[in-house]
């Protein structure tokens, strides 16, 4: 055997610089994974955590919910960030785990429409916040029962719990919600990806929550305009389509039904007696035995039956959308827009989870340039729009078509509001700034645009003939008294009179135009939805 080159180490020495680390570990040294890329981001990232949580927290209670964020510059690219709500609070037992362990939550088990799902939110907001100047959270909790509890806390790191620094309870104050103080690094800018943008996008697409934002250039009030929420969603199992060969036999060894036939009607959703026989008929299994005796190649046989046989599609009415009405509502009030047209595609599916896609288009008055707001359950997406599905299906929409002028987005003053809710979004990072581009959910999104595009084209249509037959109006005012005066010298009639029968000419003529027109519009819009439908196969 040839000698080894100086200094090479052993397996076993290699062996002893070899470790695990906690989830807490990992997201420390690659806090850019969750968005904190920068100071002014990481601002952001922690404002939008707390009102995310604190609105899921409200609507889950049935709730009107009423937000107060404070941010206060107390030393050099230093904040301190105060985020109150009104929600049913946290019970005290829960407190150190919902804000010192990463991973823990109630959302990332179940699927059901939901901000955050992944249980990383509101931890790391806190890890952020110790890393950049080693202070704790201040955490007041209270369910309503007259006692407060406050706890101080930071993370232990390396066992990925939280290190309880002070803890209490306060009696004699009536209330309930959660109230959080962080003290952390960061930069405060005013722009298109700043704080008060997201939090202006928040109001937009929850109109029935009040907002109050205390930042560094003064107070912003985003009041309630509706006094409704919006349906509750609901929590189901997931669908057979969606689930792949590892998690299909982690359930199966997990689940506490008696034979594998039960375990597919009760695991899954949509997924009836017949369609399990089925399956096991096809795997070529015994549906009666139990779970915990089927063999790992029998799993595979399953996992293939079930691409097979004929599956229901997975129920859609657990969505939550907005509907038109709090779409309309949300950009009314915050934008003043000349027009509005909304769109809410009917639920569909992908990769066995239920989606819908809501789009609104605000036009015009206070809108002075084109903006795309992009929404994920209720939740503004500020950053990586280039790579994300809704800009991306924006881009393929043949603008001009509907008379915009564009150079690939439109160039007219306009709002484009895109939402897209679901039991599980599918992010294209944890950071959840972008939604991945899949066929089915850049269809929806298309047809939705196109439909409200219509919209809009029609109104404008109208808009245009209306201002090009005022202008003929005023052309026709104009010469009408010396026309008068020329035909009195010729005629012998009155002034007066002819230039009266002038305008009835004149009116009526104009109200044959307008009809005209109109039908024209209409006529126009029916032919590009009939060209999209002949082109998009839905």
């Amino acid at each position: 055997m040839a000698d080894q080159v100086a200094g090479v180490k052993s397996a076993e020495e290699l062996a002893k610089t070899q470790k695990g680390v906690s989830v807490s570990e990992f997201f420390e040294k690659n806090r850019h994974l969750l968005g904190y890329d920068n100071k002014i981001k990481a601002l952001l990232i922690i404002v939008k955590e707390g009102v995310d949580n604190a609105l899921d927290a409200c609507e889950e209670a049935r709730i009107l919910p009423d937000i107060y964020v404070k941010m206060e510059e107390v030393g050099t690219e230093k904040y301190k960030i105060v985020i109150r709500d009104n929600g049913p609070g946290i019970v005290k037992q829960n407190i150190p785990k919902v804000f010192g362990s990463l991973l823990y939550g109630s959302k990332f088990h179940r699927l059901r429409q939901n901000r955050g799902a992944q249980g990383l939110g509101i931890s790391c907001a806190v890890m952020y916040s110790q890393l950049t100047t080693g202070e704790p959270v201040e955490i007041l909790s209270s369910v309503g029962d007259g006692k407060t509890h406050r706890y101080k806390m930071k993370i232990d790191v390396k066992n990925n719990i939280a290190q309880v620094l002070e803890e209490e309870t306060l009696t004699g104050k009536e209330w309930h919600g959660v109230q959080i103080t962080f003290v952390c690094e960061g930069v405060y800018r005013e722009h298109k990806q700043s704080v008060l943008e997201y939090i202006k996008q928040t109001a937009i697409a929850n109109p029935f929550s009040n907002i109050v934002f205390e930042g560094p250039t003064g107070r912003f009030d985003f009041k309630r305009t509706v006094n409704e929420l919006p349906k509750e969603p609901k929590e189901i199992p997931p669908h057979i389509e969606g689930v792949e060969y590892g998690v299909f036999e982690r359930m199966l060894r997990a689940t506490s039904a008696r034979s594998v036939a039960s375990f597919l009607t009760t695991e899954f959703s949509r997924l009836g007696k017949t369609t399990a026989d089925e399956i096991c008929k096809v795997a070529g299994i015994d549906g009666k035995i139990s779970p915990r005796r089927v063999e790992d190649k029998d799993i595979g046989k399953l996992v293939q039956a079930t691409k097979q046989v004929k599956l229901i599609a997975p129920p859609t009415d657990v969505l939550s959308p907005l509907g038109d009405k709090l779409i309309e509502e949300g950009l009314k009030k915050e934008l003043n827009p000349e027009f509005i047209a909304t769109v809410s595609r009917s639920p569909a599916v992908y990769r066995g989870f239920p989606f819908q896609v809501e789009v609104g288009i605000a036009y015009g008055q206070s809108i002075t340039e084109f903006k795309i707001i992009r929404l994920a359950n209720r939740v503004p997406l500020l950053y990586q729009q280039g790579d994300c599905a809704i800009t991306k299906s924006s881009m393929e929409i043949d603008w001009k078509r509907y008379k915009f002028q564009s150079d690939k987005l439109p160039t007219e003053p306009m709002v484009l509001f895109v939402h897209i809710c679901s039991v599980w979004v599918p992010f294209t990072s944890e950071s959840k700034e972008a939604i991945a581009s899949y066929p089915e959910i850049m269809k929806e999104i298309k047809l939705a645009i196109q439909e409200a595009a219509r919209k809009v084209s029609l109104y404008l249509s109208g808009i245009r003939k209306a201002e090009y037959q005022a202008e003929r109006m005023k052309t026709f005012e104009k010469y009408a008294e010396e026309t008068a005066k020329a035909l009195e010298d010729l005629t012998g009639e009155n002034a007066k009179k002819i230039k009266q029968l002038i305008d009835k000419v004149v009116s009526e003529r104009s109200g044959e135009f307008q009809d005209m027109g109109e039908e024209d519009a209409e006529e126009k819009t029916k032919k590009t939805k009939d060209d999209e439908d002949g082109g998009e196969d839905e």
